[in-house]
């Protein structure tokens, strides 16, 4: 087992990090193209896709430290939450599941930013419990009817494409649900303004209307009935690699913090050296290295062609709550300054609280884990 990291990989990360500032703005009609453009050059939104589509053929390993190292360089998270939503929830589906003419169609477009992808999963009814879809698929010539509505569509206002999940069979339990990749112009596609919301501001997200929308049958990802698959695959990708954002987000806190402390002096003292401060930053690092083992023991599964699941659902849970945690020591440490917005450490911890909701609650990933040791 190696812990290392080779020479080509620490490159990478090194000028990945370095660049990392530049990525800020939002996918908005006045940036989007520039922003688009900063993202494709890193490889942030093909980075898992082989190089014959335009992609930078990485594993799943790589292109978590590629996330990990743009987060702790600096990069807006929510932008880096809207590029792995991109890559994770809809261009891997895209590889992994649609027929060869359509991937060739589209995954150079998506891994140069000329396609922006959105993934449309969640409804108003139907969160976590992902098995009860209001949103039909009906069979006609040629293809299907989509009607529905779909709510918090990461990239949703201002998406190319939507990878979409539809039920097919009311009856057909794991097997009743269907994916599809949507493009927006699509008849009876609408999508909505922006939500209002206080976190990942950078990634819009959104409401997506299906009214009687066109789907042909070469847009179906998979079989008919394979939506779960789908989505499923995608998320232990998602799981996996995502949340590297928040590993980066860490060290980047616990930085600040231990400048902060060296230089803050309360009681004649340093801050550092307070026994309840430092052990609180070491609770800081002994949560971030946890789960960045994880995250990799995850990341090497799907390079290793494993059944990731156990792994994924682990690292899921343990860096999610431990982005929150040790948001919330930051602020400990910081005190008033925590709330003041020039300091940024209550942006930190707006952007670190959702973590432990998208892709899957952490009680869902608890259940996943009993899942896996047969409870």
């Amino acid at each position: 087992m190696d812990f290392g990291l080779s020479a080509e990989q620490r490159e990478r990360r090194a000028r990945t990090r370095t660049a990392a500032p530049e990525i800020s703005g939002s996918f908005t009609a006045e940036s989007a193209d520039a922003v688009r453009k900063k993202l494709a050059g890193l490889h942030l939104l093909g980075a898992a896709v082989p190089e014959e589509y335009g992609g930078a053929g990485l594993g799943a390993l790589d292109t978590a430290l590629l996330y990990e190292a743009a987060s702790d360089g600096g990069a807006d998270t929510g932008l880096l939450f809207a590029a792995a939503a991109h890559l994770f929830a809809c261009v891997r589906p895209v590889l992994e599941f649609a027929p060869p003419r359509i991937r060739k169609a589209l995954l150079p477009a998506l891994c140069s930013g000329e396609l922006l992808a959105g993934n449309a999963m969640t409804e108003p009814d139907a969160g976590s419990d992902v098995s009860r879809l209001a949103t039909t698929a009906t069979r006609v010539d040629g293809g299907y009817l989509l009607d529905g509505v779909k709510s918090f569509v990461s990239n949703g206002p201002v998406a190319d494409l939507y990878v979409t999940y539809a039920a097919t069979d009311p009856h057909g339990g794991y097997f009743g649900a269907t994916a599809f990749a949507v493009d927006r112009d699509s008849p009876g596609l609408t999508a909505g303004p922006p939500m209002a919301k206080s976190a990942l501001t950078a990634c819009q997200a959104g409401e997506v209307r299906f009214t009687r929308c066109f789907v042909p049958d070469d847009r179906v990802l998979g079989s008919p009935g394979q939506g779960q698959l789908v989505f499923q695959t995608s998320m232990r990708w998602e799981r996996s690699c995502l949340f590297a954002i928040y590993l980066g987000q860490q060290e980047r806190l616990i930085r600040r913090c231990v400048r902060h402390v060296r230089e803050r002096r309360q009681f004649g003292k340093r801050l550092a050296d307070l026994q309840p401060v430092a052990d609180r930053l070491a609770d800081m690092r002994l949560r971030l290295e946890s789960g960045r083992l994880l995250l990799y023991r995850a990341c090497a599964g799907i390079d290793g062609g494993e059944d990731p699941a156990l792994w994924a659902a682990l690292a899921k849970l343990a860096v999610s709550e431990a982005a929150v945690a040790t948001a919330l020591d930051a602020g400990r440490i910081f005190g008033g300054r925590a709330v003041q917005t020039e300091y940024g450490i209550e942006e930190h911890l707006r952007d670190a609280v959702p973590a432990t909701t998208f892709s899957g609650t952490s009680d869902i990933q608890r259940r996943l884990i009993a899942q896996e040791m047969g409870l």
